[in-house]
């Protein structure tokens, strides 16, 4: 496995780390790593019941909490005033379905308060380096029967959707302030934990994407690796493209299918429509991407897909065999919630499938289309 590059003299003085957005599903893996690593950490999250739960899972002396309201620009100069981090990992965010549903919260959380923290770090006597948790949906729509190869780097920037937009002009603006930064675009993010809450709204939103569209995921550790590579290395100014190995470069249809037959649920999924192939913009902003950069300086791959299926087959246990009986229920339970219920359509239409129940996908009302 490469090496990361630490050559960055940062590293002798890293921390405290100031991580946002600290316990979702990245952050909470991120601290793992951190702390791990003997790292001094100050996470910062919205005080809710759910995030006091998973704050009650860490505990130690290099770890301290600090909640706050990050759309609040009044928190965010105390909380980076008192901090006075080293180094921002900022993880908060509002992602897909839930930004299609209340698009100017998603803003003040994607946009807004990335802004408010940039300003804040940059007026410290010394500012901080800044990790921003980006996405490949900045790249927008990927029909795979005509695009050239995987994602690179230098792929275009065209974001067609909410998430896309936000994190396209989050970026534009870390770009232009004047502290040390490096960018992530994380690819499918995925966790081997099944305690994940998956509910309704994600399943409705998952069935609408063609099923044959290229997909590459991630296991959210390798994720995390990642970002401690970050902190210390010393290609700065640079945006990375963050998914896992080979082995994770799939289509949408098949990793659903795999993670639900580790779990015991056999034949639970209905078969995907497909994708339109004369259609660009029926895809989704998902794709195979070129990680030979961003593992050569990084060097977080560590999971591969099939090592992952073999870690959610031994934590499901004895539940893979009670599952069993409940797969057929399970699949008429989703053939109901698909979008296309009833839809003799041959392709999938996955943002016209998204707005009815989910909310308008498109970033403003002149990228709305009609049928």
């Amino acid at each position: 496995m490469p090496t990361p590059d630490s050559t960055d003299p940062r590293a002798a003085r890293l921390g405290p780390i100031l991580v946002t957005g600290a316990f979702g599903l990245v952050g909470t893996a991120t601290l793992r790593r951190l702390l791990d690593r003997g790292y001094a950490v100050v996470a910062t999250d919205l005080d809710l019941p759910a995030n006091r739960r998973a704050a009650q899972r860490f505990s130690g002396p290099d770890l301290r909490v600090r909640w706050a309201d990050l759309t609040d620009p009044g928190q965010v100069d105390t909380v980076i005033g008192t901090v006075a981090p080293t180094h921002i990992v900022h993880l908060a965010a509002i992602i897909p379905p839930q930004c299609y549903r209340n698009p100017r919260l998603a803003r003040a959380v994607n946009v807004d308060a990335t802004a408010s923290i940039l300003r804040a770090a940059a007026a410290l006597p010394t500012p901080p380096r800044f990790v921003q948790a980006s996405s490949i949906a900045v790249h927008g729509t990927r029909n795979p029967h005509r695009v050239d190869g995987p994602l690179r780097p230098d792929s275009p920037i065209r974001p067609v959707d909410v998430y896309g937009a936000h994190k396209a002009e989050a970026e534009r603006l870390i770009r232009s302030s004047p502290l040390d930064w490096v960018i992530l675009r994380l690819a499918a993010v995925l966790s081997v934990d099944l305690d994940i809450a998956i509910n309704a709204d994600m399943l409705h939103f998952q069935a609408a994407l063609p099923g044959d569209g290229r997909i590459q995921t991630v296991d959210v550790r390798d994720i995390a690796v990642a970002i401690d590579a970050a902190l210390t290395t010393s290609a700065t100014g640079e945006a990375f493209l963050i998914g896992g190995d080979a082995t994770h470069r799939q289509r949408h249809q098949d990793v659903t299918v795999a993670m639900a037959d580790a779990i015991g649920l056999k034949n639970a999924f209905p078969g995907a429509k497909p994708g339109n192939p004369d259609k660009d913009d029926d895809w989704f902003a998902t794709d195979w991407v070129d990680t030979e950069r961003s593992q050569q300086v990084l060097g977080f791959q560590q999971h591969s897909w099939p090592v992952m299926l073999d870690e959610i087959r031994a934590k499901a246990g004895l539940l893979r065999y009670l599952a069993r009986p409940a797969a057929p229920l399970v699949r008429l339970w989703l053939q109901r919630l698909s979008p296309y219920r009833g839809n003799r359509q041959p392709f999938a239409d996955p943002w016209n499938a998204i707005r009815p129940r989910l909310g308008n996908p498109y970033p403003d009302d002149s990228m709305e289309r009609s049928r």
